[in-house]
Formats: structure tokens, C-alpha cells, sequence
């Protein structure tokens, strides 16, 4: 990655600019190229190459609708030939256009049998700060596609704990790892009871990272690293791309790549509850009731609905430390998807301030992110006649709420919280945006608390 974004005064011009600004690039230019662009019937939009009077490569024009788009660049790495370039942009573009660079180049290719890895062209920047900031953000994003993308076989909790550890290896961060039965024994009975019926033990893992001076920020992922739905199945269709069922898991370590890689002035502690939703003799049975870490007890509805179980007690642990920030992020609900697509990732907060902040943080930099509603009058559809509450309601209406409202019975009232409920895949390609996984909102929220604690 490194070698395809340097620092360098050298190179073949590569000039990137907006439509709006085509018109006087072209009056500028010398009656051979005004000539080419005519004769090729360039359009004023996409990639224009030029040759020299030996029909040497010497000049690239690529042209954009918004220059500010961090994913607007997405495929240039892809187009130009290979070589070395040197950008030619309004500075005010920079942070875009080269974090659109990089991550075009992403690619994952590690279950092909023969080499599918592209030889790319690499750009010069004379600027190692955003070369380095670009890089870090590009890692940490790579890192919560790969996680996502690599199929449940090869990504079960043991796994997810190995990807953990490695996480924080680099950083020097620590992390612990309550497994199996020790869940019970160190009381978070409902991460057991939802994953006890695998083969690979269900865990908690707790990764802390940073200076206990600093202000404390939790974050907590949903690692349900493959969900069949339980006793309550999913049909295949539903069942088909459930390794991506952990993608909260995977944007937490994502996010924590970035606090750490930049590091962020805060002390880091990462929850992740890692469970396979199985079926077998001792799965979770729908009507069953579960006493939770906080001691609430919870009928269970639907045993596909177990994400918000293996959250409810992370979510109790985190506030032991009173942080100043709890966020989790959860592959939660379809009700998400119908409300918002799979493109736009919804969350949830309890505090306006922040929500509004973070909604501009992410504006700024190509990663939108969008308040929904913890509307208290659907609290009664979690209600139920032999437990404290149900885990899901029995009607499908409102179900991000409702599943939202669960978590934040968990969460204590004096911690500001956020929920986000994402996708974690994308299902068509787009610019620097392949079929698979995807990182949503995490660029947000590390924009969001650089401004605040940095």
C-alpha cells in the first residue's frame, strides 16, 4: 500500500478536477490535445490519456461530478496504465481524491487458486502527512472488509479472537478472552446461552488500549460469526451471507485500527461478544427466559434475534467503567435495510449534540450516517407476560426501534450512548466500493472523536 501512494515531485501529470471546471482546463490546452479530446469524443467526464509527439504516455485527465467525493477516485487506480503519476489537483481535493486512490485498490483475492493480484500504477503527493493519514484510514477499512469477507469457516469466535489479539499486538494494546463456560462463571449468562450450541465456544473478548488519564471511550461489536437463525431457521436465501453476521465485530477493530494508529488522546477498551448461532440438542429454544448480566429477564420470542443478546451483556459490562462514550455496531436488523437501503447505515443516540456531530463528521468526508428515532411509545411492544421483556416483538413494524430500545435498557442512563445499525456489506459494485464487505460509519465516528479529543 505504501508503494502506491509516495511522496514525489515526479512524475506523468495526472490532473483531477470537477466538470464544472472542464471548459477552462481545455481552453489552456494546446491545440494538439483540444484537438484529441474532439477527435476521441471525450464527453467531459472520466479519463482522458494523452501521448507525446514518440506516442509516450505524458499527460492523464480525469474528470469528476464533486471532487469532494472520497469515493469519487474509487476506480482511477484501476483505469490508468501502470506508472508512476503525479497529482495535479486543487490541494482542497487532496484528502479525497487520494483516500479514493488507495482504496480502489483494494481487493480480496486470498481463496483464488491462482494470482488474481493487480499490478497498479502509484501516485506522487508531496505531502507525507496525508500520505500517512490516508494510509492509516484506508488499513483500517481494508481491515473490516477482510474481517467481513472471510467465509465463517475460517472466521469463528477462536478466529475473530486471533484477529483481536493480532489487532493489538501492533498497538501494544491488551486483550482478554472469557471463554466457554467461564461465561457463566464470571456472569454473562446470555453470550453463553446464545452460543452454547456450537462446536467453537462462545467468548468474550475484551481488548483495552491507552493511557487511563485519557478519557475513556467502549465500543462494542456484534461477533455472531455466523447466524442460522437458531431453532428459529433462516430459509437459505436469508441464511446465504450470514459470515457477514460478525461485520460489527469488524468495524469495532476497524474503528480501534484508526484510534490507535493515530494515536487518539483516549483510553480504548473494545467489547466483542463472539457466538456461532447454531442448532443442536442445547440451542436457545423459543419461550425459553434468560437472566441477563444486569440481571433483567428476557423472553425469548425469536431465537433470531440474538444479536441484541450477546450485546445486552457487553453492553452491561461497559458501563462498570462509567466511559464517556459507549458505541456499539451491530449487523441488527433487516427493518434497518427496508428503512434506509443497505447503502446508508442507521443509528440510534442518546444524546442530540453528538448525533448532530457525527452526522456532519461524516458529511465531510463521503461517510453518511443518518438519527433514527428511539421513540419510547414502542417500549410496550417489548413487554411481556412472564419476563421482564421479550427480546423481539411479535409484530415486524418498527423492529430497528424496537431492537434499538432493547439495547438501551442495558446501557445506564448518565453514559451517552450510540447504536449503529449498518449493513456491513455491499450488494452491487461502486466506485472503491466491490460486492462484499464494507466498513460504514467508522470514518464518521474517528472524525467525530479526532475533533473532540484531539
Amino acid at each position: 500500500m505504501n508503494k502506491l501512494l509516495t511522496t514525489s515531485n515526479t512524475g506523468i501529470p495526472l490532473f483531477v478536477i470537477e466538470k464544472s471546471a472542464y471548459q477552462g482546463w481545455v481552453n489552456a490546452q494546446s491545440s494538439s490535445n483540444k484537438n484529441w479530446l474532439t477527435n476521441t469524443n471525450f464527453s467531459g467526464q472520466g479519463l482522458a490519456l494523452f501521448a507525446n509527439e514518440q506516442g509516450e504516455l505524458n499527460q492523464a485527465l480525469f474528470v469528476v461530478s464533486d471532487a469532494n467525493d472520497y469515493f469519487a477516485c474509487g476506480e482511477l487506480i484501476k483505469l490508468l496504465p501502470p506508472g508512476q503519476y503525479l497529482l495535479n489537483a486543487d490541494k482542497a481535493h487532496h484528502s479525497a481524491i487520494c483516500f479514493g486512490w488507495l482504496i480502489g485498490a483494494y481487493q480480496f483475492n486470498q481463496y483464488f487458486s491462482t494470482d488474481k493480484n493487480t499490478a497498479f500504477p502509484s501516485l506522487g503527493v508531496n505531502d507525507q502527512t496525508l500520505i500517512d493519514n490516508t494510509i492509516k484510514c484506508v488499513e483500517a477499512t481494508a481491515l473490516t472488509r477482510d474481517l467481513i469477507n472471510i467465509p465463517a469457516a475460517d472466521m469463528m469466535p477462536e478466529h475473530l479472537s486471533q484477529a483481536t489479539q493480532q489487532l493489538a499486538d501492533e498497538f501494544g494494546a491488551q486483550v482478554n478472552h472469557i471463554i466457554g463456560d467461564s461465561l457463566l462463571e464470571q456472569n454473562y449468562p446470555t453470550i453463553h446461552a446464545v452460543g452454547r450450541a456450537s462446536v467453537h465456544k462462545p467468548r468474550l473478548i475484551d481488548l483495552t488500549w491507552g493511557d487511563d488519564n485519557h478519557p475513556q471511550i467502549t465500543l462494542v461489536g456484534k461477533g455472531v460469526c455466523f447466524d442460522s437463525g437458531g431453532l428459529d431457521i433462516k430459509p437459505a436465501a436469508g441464511m446465504r451471507n450470514m459470515k457477514k453476521d460478525m461485520g460489527g465485530s469488524a468495524h469495532v477493530l476497524g474503528l480501534a485500527h484508526l484510534i490507535m494508529a493515530h494515536n487518539l488522546p483516549v483510553k480504548l477498551r473494545v467489547l466483542i461478544p463472539a457466538v456461532e448461532n447454531a442448532v443442536s440438542s442445547n440451542a436457545l429454544r423459543p419461550g425459553d427466559v434468560v437472566t441477563t448480566r444486569k440481571g433483567i429477564t428476557v423472553e425469548i420470542h425469536n431465537t433470531d434475534a440474538e444479536g441484541r443478546l450477546v450485546l445486552c451483556d457487553a453492553l452491561a459490562e461497559a458501563n462498570n467503567d462509567k466511559p464517556e462514550l459507549i458505541i456499539d455496531f451491530a449487523t441488527l436488523t433487516g427493518a434497518m435495510r427496508v428503512a434506509l437501503g443497505t447503502e446508508l447505515p442507521g443509528f440510534f443516540s442518546t444524546n442530540d449534540q453528538i448525533a448532530a456531530d457525527i452526522t456532519q463528521a461524516g458529511s465531510a468526508i463521503s461517510d453518511p450516517v443518518w438519527r433514527m428515532p428511539l421513540h419510547s411509545a414502542y417500549d410496550d411492544l417489548l413487554s411481556s407476560t412472564i419476563a421482564d421483556m421479550t427480546n423481539c416483538p411479535s409484530v415486524p413494524f418498527g423492529g430497528a426501534i424496537t431492537a434499538a430500545l432493547y439495547l438501551d435498557k442495558f446501557v445506564d442512563d448518565d453514559i451517552d450512548w450510540l447504536h449503529f445499525d449498518i449493513m456491513g456489506f455491499n450488494i452491487r459494485n461502486l466506485s472503491g466500493r466491490p460486492i462484499g464487505g464494507e466498513a460504514f460509519g467508522i470514518r464518521a465516528v474517528f472524525n467525530y472523536l479526532q475533533q473532540r479529543f484531539q
